[in-house]
């Protein structure tokens, strides 16, 4: 067992998974102390978590948690916002080593991206997964040309959601969002084949914009399909056609809601009624 205090939830298990070598999701562990930057720089707190590896008995499907030594270990850094309210704690830290960082502003989009619901059985199992895909996508864009500086992941429902933000985040997303496009499908593509998750990428504001014209567009196709029971979009681009087909899906649960493809290539989406198949 470890007793792990860091500046943010994510060093300190990325400290206890190499103090007791293992991966993140390897590890078993709860939270003392959630982090906080307290009120301009003033009784700010570091995550304080008690960490122990978990090993699965070939012979058993239970996970048993073989204990280690103590080890104890502080940075001291700026962390960007956090809202939770925590309860008081007397933990206290045995070292100062100052490791500045630039400090980052609450960000409105973010809160609402990531408002979360009730919490499942799953949710340790959630959380460090995320991390785990936070982590590295922070080293992909610190490997960037891109001056980006907000990677945020949570995981829930069976989807990622990603949240980057930065001086960049614009040119990250690209002329008609043709960037934003071939991102999205390159990290679909690696977190839905490593985790089996969906994925929902939000670069700045962009997926909430397109999200809202998105549903101010299709407003007059829900109008003629409640008229004449079917009806279907213009040619739509890159995200802008899945989004549709999610509103759509959502507005009417019980039609066929589908995307066709034209000749030319040009994608759309339709509505129709459930037709059963006849037999000859």
């Amino acid at each position: 067992m470890v007793k792990i205090e860091a500046p943010t939830l994510e060093e300190a298990y990325e400290l206890a998974a190499r103090k007791l070598s293992c991966s993140v999701t390897e590890l078993d562990y709860e939270i003392v102390q959630y982090p906080s930057t307290g009120i301009f720089g003033i009784f700010k707190k570091h995550a304080v978590i008690v960490a122990t590896r978990k090993i699965r008995d070939q012979n058993s499907s239970v996970s048993q948690v073989v204990p280690e030594t103590a080890v104890t270990e502080t940075k001291q850094t700026i962390e960007k916002s956090a809202d939770q309210t925590v309860a008081k704690s007397e933990t206290k830290s045995s070292e100062d080593a100052s490791r500045p960082v630039k400090e980052k502003n609450e960000d409105k989009i973010v809160d609402k991206f990531f408002e979360a619901d009730t919490k499942t059985h799953s949710e340790q199992e959630n959380r460090a997964v995320a991390y785990e895909i936070e982590a590295q996508l922070k080293k992909l864009m610190e490997t960037s040309c891109f001056d980006i500086d907000t990677v945020e992941v949570d995981v829930m429902d069976s989807t990622a959601y990603v949240f980057i933000d930065g001086e960049d985040a614009a040119l990250l997303i690209g002329k008609e969002g043709y960037r934003y496009n071939a991102l999205s499908y390159m990290l679909f593509n690696w977190i839905h084949s490593k985790y089996n998750l969906f994925l929902k990428l939000e670069i700045a504001a962009f997926l909430t914009t397109q999200e809202e014209m998105i549903r101010n567009y299709i407003k007059p196709v829900i109008e003629n399909v409640n008229r004449y029971g079917r009806g279907k979009t213009r040619f739509l681009d890159g995200v802008l056609v899945q989004i549709a087909l999610e509103q759509l899906r959502e507005a009417f649960p019980d039609k066929y809601v589908a995307i066709k493809t034209a000749k030319s290539g040009k994608r759309f989406v339709v509505i129709d009624e459930f037709h059963p198949k006849t037999h000859v």
